[in-house]
């Protein structure tokens, strides 16, 4: 009864979940594969290994927080990575796993709307144009002997901004200091939203929101991506729009508040600070007042998954090293078709032919063996499903071997009982003694056979890589779940069958008869009369 109950709790929460069917793998529903080859280079024109599988690790953290089960992330080579996920777009999952989530914050010096560009008029100019995008330097108006005026003298080229920071790191109170140049302040005059600009934490930004609707001039980084201890998206109460809350680790918090309370006293657009992900600005909020404790809040234009998505990038950090995507790949979900299709005819023949086997050497008791692999399929469904919902796991074609092989152990655990049962009629038992002696013989046997395929299973799955885990999973579960069928179905349905005249009393083809189980005549049902009271019976007659 309680394992019916069970059975039947199972069913609930597949009806109260709506799902009825289990989520599958990249190899049977289809799926991308994106292998991303490292362009990070140490002097002797190798990767870093140690980067490398960091940027793995990463990678995997990624993937796996989108909640998508059977992900496989693995290194190839010495540079390489590649990346399969079932169920998930190209562009979704080359997104995410290619971002490199450099996360700053600079102060706000100015701002200011764009524009939209006008397509340059065939006309000539009439001088009605922006000022702000004519030249700086205009010709001498001093004349020369000929009185031509004289030619503009070469303008020196500017030297390159850095690309990489400095050894010595900026102050707090040297980036509050910060001043833009002249050289600053003209090219945030000629910038458009586009141009490639240097993101170096030292040295002052100028870039456009996301969306290339506003222009910023950003001083130099005051506080990095490195400080965050944890990123969330969620909706803050009494709101409606999502955010992604920020937590900052001690010294990111005392520099935060300590910024805060000194762009709080100025004016706007000095009185904001810049969120910059990846050299765009995602959110300049304005301060009002100091903000203690550490936290920050990152709001905009965010539905729900793009929330999460900025979350779980800033969450699991920085890539080591920069990717280039070399090839995508998506599995045809055709192919995974006809692969499950060859599973689901191999697992029913395996089926026909214990069931065969079940009719032939033990006859109508076939009808416990086939009740049990029915009842263990369901319980195994049922438990495939919540897993796939509850978890993400999704069920490979390695997955479905290991359903297969489940057939063969439960199987095992039904001959090694009824054979015990047969030893004990042998050995002159009752029939009803041998079914409980014989259980009790037995299902130590059972334990045994069932304990090493489960340490086979748990040993596979924690050193195999990729979709092998699937069939350890698989077998893991369905070993577990044999047991808990052979203990509190199979057992108890024997002992039901045994009370029953048909197979008590060792009918035909009962698989109880006499000569079927080795015994030289039917074992009594009842016990027998005491020999006092039958020898007292034949003397009175």
């Amino acid at each position: 009864m309680v394992f019916l109950a069970f059975s039947i709790a199972l069913v609930g929460l597949m009806a109260l979940g709506g799902a009825w069917t289990p989520k599958l793998g990249l190899d049977l529903r289809g799926g991308t594969t994106i292998t991303l080859t490292a362009s990070n280079t140490t002097g002797e024109g190798s990767v870093d290994p140690a980067s490398l599988e960091l940027a793995r690790t990463i990678i995997q953290q990624r993937v796996d927080s989108i909640g998508v089960g059977e992900t496989e992330v693995t290194t190839s080579g010495d540079r390489q990575i590649i990346v399969s996920v079932p169920n998930v777009q190209q562009d979704e999952l080359v997104r995410m796993v290619g971002q490199t989530a450099q996360l700053y914050f600079r102060l706000v010096y100015a701002k200011e709307a764009v524009t939209p560009q006008v397509e340059p008029s065939a006309e000539p100019s009439q001088g009605t144009g922006d000022p702000s995008v004519e030249p700086s330097a205009q010709p001498s108006a001093t004349p020369s002997v000929n009185r031509r005026p004289l030619p503009n003298l070469p303008t020196p080229v500017p030297s390159p901004r850095p690309t990489a920071p400095g050894a010595t790191p900026l102050t707090t109170q040297q980036v509050l200091d910060w001043q833009p140049s002249e050289r600053d302040q003209s090219e945030y005059t000629s910038y458009q939203c586009g141009d490639p600009f240097p993101d170096v934490s030292d040295q002052p930004l100028i870039t456009c929101d996301q969306g290339g609707t506003t222009k910023y001039l950003l001083s130099p980084t005051v506080i990095s991506g490195r400080e965050l201890t944890s990123a969330a998206a969620g909706i803050p109460q009494n709101q409606v729009s999502w955010v992604v809350n920020l937590e900052f680790n001690s010294t990111g918090a005392t520099t935060f508040e300590t910024v805060t309370q000194a762009i709080s006293t100025k004016t706007s657009p000095q009185n904001e600070f810049a969120i910059v992900l990846d050299g765009d600005v995602i959110s300049s909020p304005y301060v009002s007042k100091a903000i203690p404790g550490g936290r920050a809040e990152i709001s905009g234009s965010f539905n729900q998954q793009s929330a999460t998505e900025l979350a779980n990038v800033l969450k699991y950090g920085a890539l080591p090293l920069a990717f280039d995507v070399s090839s995508v790949d998506n599995v045809s979900a055709k192919l995974g078709g006809e692969q499950l299709e060859a599973g689901i005819i191999a697992g029913i023949i395996g089926l026909a032919l214990v069931v065969a086997y079940s009719v032939l050497y033990y006859r109508a008791l076939a009808l416990v063996v086939v009740s049990s692999l029915v009842v263990a399929f369901g319980v195994t469904y049922a438990f495939i499903v919540l897993l796939g919902q509850a978890m993400g796991f999704a069920l490979n074609l390695p997955g479905v071997a290991g359903l297969i092989v489940a057939i063969g152990v439960t199987a095992d655990s039904f001959i090694i009982y009824f054979e015990r049962i047969r030893d004990e009629v042998r050995d002159g038992r009752t029939l009803r003694t041998a079914i409980e002696v014989g259980w009790v013989r037995s299902r130590q046997t059972i334990l045994v056979a069932d304990g090493v395929s489960l340490l086979s299973a748990i040993v596979l799955f924690i050193l195999a890589i990729g979709a092998v885990k699937g069939f350890a999973f698989t077998l893991g579960l369905t070993t577990l779940i044999d047991l808990a069928v052979v203990f509190w179905f199979t057992k108890p349905l024997v002992s039901v069958l045994g009370r029953t005249k048909y197979f008590g009393e060792g009918r035909k083809f009962s698989g109880f008869e006499p000569e079927h189980l080795g015994a030289k005549r039917q074992p009594p049902l009842h016990r027998r009369r005491p020999v006092k009271a039958a020898a007292t019976a034949t003397k009175e007659a």
